[in-house]
């Protein structure tokens, strides 16, 4: 006879669809190992919408996730299909104001917060291999990047896939990402200015290239991005001189960022930005949550609302369908297909809001294409992104 799973659920990635999935999973009675393999570049930089603080209130950790350490945001600006600048305020909103996230703060309290509830808790330490048994458990390698890449196994009955845009998991199972472009971000964080500056509104920007994003960190220090496509002249390369011409050409975006220090730039980094999503969310002991279901373009603001949503989502269809229910998986798959449906309208929309550069590639591919998700790639590895406004 096999051993007992050491675990209910093994959830691979410590970000917000994963410790949201650890959390619903932990108070829902099950016995969860939470796996944060904490690799690549750390965040630049996330917004949170004021409706995101219902979500973290269903989860139990809204009051100690968003204490200290973050920016109230209290609204947007744009300059967007004009080049006059609008503003859209939280003053009204019902949820209060928005925030400019310090990231790795954020994540950090939300895995203390899934550890605090039960679960056990695996940083910098990846899960590799996951075999599934004859019985129906999964055996996974755990690679420990803290104790030089050691390894142990560990059994469970379910698997959760929060590992980001890669789907390490659902990939590996046979599941296949889709894809509706190839935005991608060029980005830097620039140094605190050297007076203070009370707005801490972010502020888009498009141009015939793309658009452009900046907005005041909880450090002072303002993140400025640049969204279009790779295959574009001014994507090519990654050269802070071509960056820095694009920004000074700016007509709002220039005046945030000079106060702090445009003269000596860096070479901006560079993430995926792209929209895609898996061809199922479920399979064989097995779901994906967060970017891994469905990644949507920064400009929808919705990353991490969705990733907490997708989350708290799919902990609960799980704990559902190791009670029995075999619907419970189809009904987290509509759930997600709802939200992507939203989304894909919302994208239309928006973009057809633009019109003052028809014929340049950029706003032709979004405003005559395909909605986004049309396409299917080859199963290989997407750059993790590093900053989702």
């Amino acid at each position: 006879m096999s051993p007992a799973p050491a675990y209910d659920v093994v959830v691979a990635g410590g970000g917000p669809a994963g410790c949201a999935a650890a959390l619903a999973l932990v108070r829902a009675g099950r016995t969860v190992l939470l796996a944060d393999a904490g690799t690549g570049p750390p965040k630049a930089g996330e917004a949170l919408v004021p409706v995101a603080r219902l979500l973290l209130a269903d989860l139990g950790v809204d009051r100690s996730v968003l204490g200290a350490g973050h920016l109230p945001c209290h609204g947007n600006l744009s300059a967007w299909g004009s080049a006059e600048l609008h503003a859209v305020d939280f003053l009204h909103d019902p949820y209060g104001h928005g925030w400019h996230l310090d990231r790795g703060l954020f994540d950090r309290r939300l895995r203390a917060a899934a550890r605090a509830a039960g679960a056990d808790l695996a940083e910098r330490t990846a899960v590799r291999r996951p075999a599934r048994q004859p019985d129906g458990t999964w055996h996974l390698a755990l690679r420990d990047r803290s104790r030089g890449d050691a390894e142990r196994t560990v059994r469970c009955r379910w698997v959760v896939d929060a590992t980001g845009r890669g789907a390490a998991i659902a990939v590996r199972a046979g599941a296949r990402r889709r894809t509706g472009d190839r935005l991608t971000a060029l980005h830097l964080t620039l140094d605190p200015a050297a007076q203070h500056t009370a707005d801490g509104r972010s502020l888009v920007e498009s141009d015939q290239d793309g658009w452009w994003y900046t907005a005041l960190l909880p450090s002072r220090r303002r993140l400025v991005a640049y969204f279009t496509d790779p295959d574009l002249p001014v994507a090519g390369g990654r050269g802070a001189e071509r960056f820095r011409d694009r920004l000074l050409a700016t007509r709002h975006v220039v005046g945030r960022a000079r106060p702090h220090g445009l003269t000596h730039l860096p070479p901006p980094r560079r993430a995926a930005a792209h929209t895609a999503h898996l061809d199922r969310v479920h399979g064989d002991g097995w779901t994906a949550a967060g970017d891994a279901a469905a990644a949507f373009d920064p400009l929808s603001s919705q990353g991490i609302l969705t990733a907490l949503y997708t989350g708290l989502s799919a902990g609960r269809a799980v704990d559902a369908r190791l009670h029995g229910d075999r619907t419970a998986l189809a009904g987290y798959a509509a759930q997600v297909a709802t939200a992507r449906t939203a989304y894909r309208h919302d994208h239309r929309v928006v973009h057809a809001r633009e019109t003052r550069w028809p014929e340049r590639p950029f706003w032709a591919r979004r405003q005559h294409h395909p909605p986004p998700d049309a396409r299917t790639l080859p199963n290989t590895p997407h750059t993790k992104g590093t900053t989702t406004p």
